[in-house]
């Protein structure tokens, strides 16, 4: 496909999760069919972490970010930071994430999710990478969290802290992180019917500082909701982008695309030389 569509970049995509095991090769073909260029695969522990570093090296249009998702931080514990770290030492790591944390299911103690955060926080200032943040129900204390880091960040850091990723919050609480140096991560809900307050969000955040992601397999766009989502359906949620922002397609993959370029480098020392 040419057009708008050969600037797609799906910036969050679980790809390194069981759901896409018995159709890996189909679902980036689909994605390749429908002009998506680039995909960020996070993990959500050390496990998924390795598999989207393996699954980086593989394929060229998938760059992988490593962390441990709040929901697994009680898993969290002095050999997790050398494992991220070792897994970092690989050319096609882009971020550390997803992180952040999340008191609506809780499924780790709230404490234990704050310090894991933080040790990751410290990990990829220390590395120089931006980070995925994942937010549920704690979006004062994430910003506050952000706006700390952010304002100790290393030069290399200034402008490209990371991705509030799957925006949910208000508008508020984006002006904010995009004062800190952070991107919104818009997904597959901009486009269900109750959206509204989202979109009107979308609208009035810097074009330029605008991400679109699926969330795979979760987050499917309309008319698809319900069923399990993949890169390809980023188009959707680029499509609607575009509508609220009052731009073409094209503009708007362009403009989303080159952010995507700027917060995870894909220029800075990454080439494609070792893939298999």
């Amino acid at each position: 496909m040419t057009g708008a569509g050969e600037w797609l970049v799906d910036t969050h995509c679980h790809l390194n999760l069981p759901e896409f095991e018995n159709d890996l090769e189909q679902v980036l073909r689909r994605a390749e069919e429908a002009g998506v260029a680039k995909i960020v695969v996070p993990g959500i522990d050390l496990e998924s972490s390795a598999r989207a570093v393996r699954l980086a090296e593989h394929y060229s249009q998938v760059y992988a970010a490593v962390g441990v998702h709040p929901h697994a931080a009680s898993t969290w514990e002095a050999s997790t930071e050398t494992a991220l770290v070792d897994l970092i030492s690989s050319e096609r790591v882009v971020a550390v994430g997803e992180i952040g944390l999340d008191f609506y299911r809780s499924l780790s103690p709230s404490e234990v999710q704050r310090q894991a955060f933080r040790a990751q926080l410290a990990i990829a200032a220390a590395m120089d990478l931006p980070v995925i943040i994942h937010n549920r129900e704690a979006t004062d204390e994430i910003v506050l969290l952000m706006q700390e880091w952010a304002s100790g960040l290393p030069p290399a850091l200034s402008g490209r802290a990371g991705v509030m990723h799957a925006f949910s919050a208000d508008l508020e609480a984006a002006s904010k992180a995009v004062e800190a140096g952070f991107y919104i991560g818009i997904a597959g809900p901009i486009t269900y019917p109750g959206a509204r307050e989202l979109r009107d969000l979308s609208r009035q955040v810097p074009s330029s500082r605008l991400l679109v992601e699926t969330d795979s397999p979760y987050l499917s766009p309309q008319p698809l909701r319900g069923e399990r989502n993949e890169p390809s359906r980023v188009r959707f949620v680029a499509e609607k982008l575009a509508e609220v922002c009052g731009e073409t397609l094209e503009e708007t993959a362009r403009t989303t695309a080159a952010n995507a370029a700027r917060l995870f480098g894909w220029d800075n020392g990454t080439d494609n030389s070792h893939l298999l």
